[in-house]
């Protein structure tokens, strides 16, 4: 395993990560969550995303209980804060007291007294912007957080929150979790060059577009029938990508993967991988050997001949 600095920090965290969106607390049971978590710890996985929100506080309590054998400074612990946690006016958003009640509720929930990164899932309009950043910078000095982020905010957005941070002297945020694969490419062309001048990593979440980049589902054929895409409870995120289109390029792209002795999966977080503003994809696993799989693209360079093939590709 390889790993890479976060943003301009000091914080060194796995190329490969682990999450816990539609997995850990809901599809997978905690028994089998624990052995996914002790197989990606074992291969040098030492950051572990999750949410207040996902499933209700369900995966934080999974992923604290089974990060709570190891040494609490062997591992990055990342969380979130905004989206509804209840139906009332205030449980909801970035507010002073929002932030202050969901970071507690998340350390009570993880079993820990300190989380290693605390994000805001979205960016909320109704907050001043000086209220949440204030809100996170005093989390940092009461010792709860060491390091702040964000998931899903617009350049502007990002750029705001760096100019305020600086003119208020508070802890500037250090990474950026946006969704990023070879199908989905919007952060390239703003939020990469911002967030590379002002030291803020990425955390890419679904790099594998939901599955389909790998390369289990083909052009013409039935779904299988344990995929993602296959239930119905869970194939909302994926069917975007479910297009003959898209699949007849994961089927081209598998032919790069083959030369390269990689597989499609591999291939897909190499390439995102290329891009030294990302800090580390985030990888979902409902089996532990898909961890042992995607484990191996971290160190993978490919050749500039191999983007350039994959970027034809991609732009056919």
């Amino acid at each position: 395993m390889q790993y890479r600095r976060l943003g301009r920090s000091g914080l060194k965290v796995s190329e490969l990560s682990l999450g816990s969106w539609l997995t850990y607390g809901g599809a997978v049971d905690a028994k089998q969550s624990e052995m996914i978590i002790d197989k990606a710890y074992e291969l040098g996985i030492n950051l572990f995303d999750t949410a207040n929100v996902y499933h209700q506080g369900e995966a934080e309590q999974v992923v604290g209980k089974a990060l709570s054998k190891y040494p609490r400074e062997s591992y990055v612990l990342a969380t979130k804060v905004c989206i509804p946690m209840g139906d009332g006016p205030n449980d909801r958003g970035l507010s002073r007291k929002h932030i202050k009640e969901q970071c507690d509720a998340s350390l009570r929930r993880l079993g820990v007294d300190y989380i290693d990164l605390y994000q805001c899932h979205r960016y909320d309009d109704e907050t001043p912007l000086d209220e949440t950043l204030r809100a996170l910078d005093d989390l940092i000095k009461q010792g709860k957080v060491l390091y702040t982020g964000v998931s899903m905010w617009k350049a502007e957005q990002l750029l705001d929150s760096v100019h305020l941070a600086r003119a208020l002297n508070l802890n500037p945020i250090i990474s950026n979790q946006p969704q990023y694969h070879m199908f989905r490419r919007g952060i390239e062309k703003d939020i990469v060059p911002l967030c590379k001048r002002e030291g803020i990593g990425q955390i890419v979440f679904s790099p594998l577009a939901q599955g389909v980049l790998t390369g289990k589902y083909k052009s013409g054929m039935p779904l299988p029938t344990d995929s993602r895409a296959a239930d119905p409870a869970q194939n909302g995120a994926i069917a975007n990508f479910m297009k003959e289109e898209l699949l007849i390029k994961v089927e081209k792209l598998g032919h790069i993967a083959t030369r390269n002795d990689l597989s499609m999966s591999q291939l897909a977080l190499a390439w995102i991988l290329r891009l030294d503003n990302v800090s580390s994809c985030i990888i979902g696993a409902s089996r532990p050997k898909q961890v042992e799989e995607n484990i191996k693209s971290s160190g993978v360079k490919l050749s500039a001949l191999d983007i350039k093939e994959i970027e034809d590709i991609l732009n056919s």
